[in-house]
């Protein structure tokens, strides 16, 4: 079968693999669509990052791998220990790409996101949904009801992300939200945000497109920290309250202050992204507020179940994230060196593997 084969650095190659047996416990899937994630660009640019360079405590795989961890599909084969009765041959699906040992601290205490050994399918081994056909857990594995779109099923792992970082904390429909960052996982925020009845969202962000989506996608406020103090601009549309909760999304040195300066007395401030390096961080800045200050990491399998849930009644509505489809064998020309160099125009690329209903 064909895949995309992650090998090192600017080295990413569709080549000829052996298709994967289904295990006991597994469901082999053939991918649909595959969301290119900012992971893959890092992985592109200057990897390996999370592609294991020696044998992955996990899965043992080592690069090269198969890339693609966003993605949908439909159900191909079942495995012969598999209870789940819902799982049926030719239904469309999603899958939750977390790897995960099952025996560390973490995942005894519930935080499998958390793993000390975790990783995910398509980028730690374990296969991935850039290739005709992956195997998974069947635990991993969320049948997509009618109505949702194989396209959209792509969209539920970084919707997941986003739907984790704003279950982080309690949001109302009067809370004033900020988030720092306009791409793409701060565009799925303000989507979650929404579904969740939150009406004053305020996105922080330099590029003109992605406040023009931002704004197309439910934001209340735009404000540019180019030409505009955050902090100011959040305490004059809060009459002077301050965020309830502010959702660092964009991974800057500037984006951390502006966060913690422009929440409120006792507000959250929620790290979203993550850091590539070392910066310099003030406690003070939360301090001085008694703001807390949090962390969050990917989702859990409620994450997905909610998202897929809001997909279903209509309440995420998040279609106008999708800014290109594009074949397989374009990945790299049309795919991730369109999101490297025409990033402000581009928010969710998806690569069109093949199967369909």
């Amino acid at each position: 079968m064909r895949a995309a084969r992650y090998y090192g650095k600017e080295d990413i190659r569709i080549e000829q693999v052996p298709e994967p047996s289904c295990g006991p416990n597994q469901i082999k899937i053939a991918p649909a669509f595959v969301g290119i994630c900012g992971t893959d660009l890092h992985e592109y640019l200057g990897g390996p990052n999370f592609c294991p360079s020696s044998k992955h405590p996990v899965t043992g795989d080592q690069i090269p791998v198969t890339l693609g961890h966003e993605f949908s599909g439909i159900i191909k084969e079942i495995g012969s220990d598999v209870k789940q009765e819902h799982l049926k041959i030719g239904l469309p699906c999603a899958v939750q790409p977390t790897i995960y040992c099952g025996k560390c601290a973490a995942c005894k205490a519930g935080a499998e996101n958390a793993c000390h050994t975790g990783g995910f399918i398509g980028l730690s081994g374990g296969g991935g949904g850039l290739s005709e056909a992956v195997s998974v857990p069947a635990d991993q594995v969320f049948p997509l009801p009618e109505g949702i779109p194989l396209e959209l099923g792509a969209l539920v792992e970084p919707l997941s992300v986003a739907w984790h970082a704003v279950s982080a904390t309690t949001v109302t429909p009067e809370s004033n939200v900020l988030v720092m960052g306009g791409g793409p996982i701060g565009l799925a925020a303000v989507l979650c945000l929404k579904a969740k009845g939150v009406t004053n969202i305020m996105v922080a962000e330099i590029a003109t497109a992605r406040q023009r989506f931002a704004k197309e996608f439910g934001a209340a406020h735009i404000i540019d920290p180019k030409s505009q103090d955050v902090m100011e601009e959040v305490m004059n549309i809060t009459g002077g309250i301050g965020a309830d909760v502010t959702l660092d999304c964009a991974g800057v040195p500037a984006s951390v202050k502006a966060a913690c300066m422009a929440v409120k007395t006792r507000g959250t401030v929620v790290n979203v992204a993550i850091w590539e390096k070392e910066i310099p961080f003030n406690p003070n800045w939360v301090t001085w507020r008694e703001s807390s200050y949090k962390s969050v990491l990917g989702y859990q399998k409620k994450d997905y179940q909610a998202v897929i849930e809001n997909l279903r009644t209509g309440a995420l509505k998040p279609a106008s994230m999708i800014t290109r489809k594009i074949p397989l064998d374009d990945l790299v020309e049309h795919g991730i060196k369109a999101l490297i160099t025409d990033k402000d125009n581009q928010v969710k690329v998806l690569v069109d593997v093949g199967a369909s209903l």
